[in-house]
């Protein structure tokens, strides 16, 4: 059986985070081991507290899982602090994990703060470019591009500018827009259109987490990125 690592939050009511990560990865058919980056007391409401693991902490995690069954895939999520963000891409260098899906996790769905300033500059530039995959919904793409992006030709032109920036290929997210949720994958210079309609549900909580854990998924299973995309969504 193939092996996936999420790296990210505990959500405490279990619908975002490492929780919804390992349903997630499991359903689909793949062993999940996890390394936590931090507690969250948070419910599909909003985020009460949040109660960091230290550096030194989040390293012998993953040092333990690494030593013993390296992951086929490894993907990342929460991140809200750049000493955290630092150890893992100085831990995913040395141990040449391969298939790293990055979700660039900065808000919470209820809309509550998930990242500090430093450490957004710190995941961009030591996480990105080790990554298979970047997975930014279309606020997180906005802050990474440095551009609005209120129509389709807008998220191709962040998605190419993300990618041309820090290195790695990028799902462009377009679940903020107001009429579908399509999709773009911008890799190798080529940009591909995932279509979705939209459906019309108030439950959004750890949707994010879901699709970059099924996306890392379908990598470990030794699917190619366009088809691990296409079979996550």
């Amino acid at each position: 059986m193939e092996t996936v690592l999420t790296i990210a939050g505990s959500d405490s009511i279990g619908g975002a985070g490492i929780q919804a990560d390992i349903k997630t990865i499991t359903c689909n058919g793949c062993y999940a081991m996890s390394a936590i980056t931090a507690m969250t007391a948070q419910n599909t409401l909003g985020v009460k507290s949040i109660q960091e693991s230290t550096p030194e902490f989040l390293a012998d995690q993953l040092d333990a899982v690494f030593t013993d069954i390296v992951p086929d895939a490894v993907k990342i999520g929460m991140v809200s602090d750049a000493r955290l963000a630092q150890v893992i891409a100085e831990k995913l260098n040395y141990y040449e994990a391969k298939n790293i899906v990055v979700d660039p996790v900065m808000v919470a769905t209820s809309g509550s703060s998930l990242i500090k300033t430093e450490a957004i500059e710190i995941l961009a530039k030591e996480l990105f470019p080790i990554a298979t995959l970047i997975t930014p919904n279309i606020p997180e793409a906005e802050v990474l591009s440095g551009m609005k992006i209120a129509n389709e030709e807008q998220m191709i032109l962040a998605a190419k500018k993300i990618s041309e920036k820090y290195g790695t290929s990028v799902l462009l997210k377009g679940g903020h827009s107001i009429n579908d949720a399509n999709d773009v994958l911008y890799a190798g210079k080529n940009f591909l259109w995932f279509l979705s309609e939209r459906i019309e549900n108030k439950n959004t909580h750890g949707t994010g987490c879901t699709l970059s854990s099924a996306i890392a998924t379908f990598l470990a299973k030794g699917n190619n990125l366009e088809c691990s995309v296409q079979l996550a969504k």
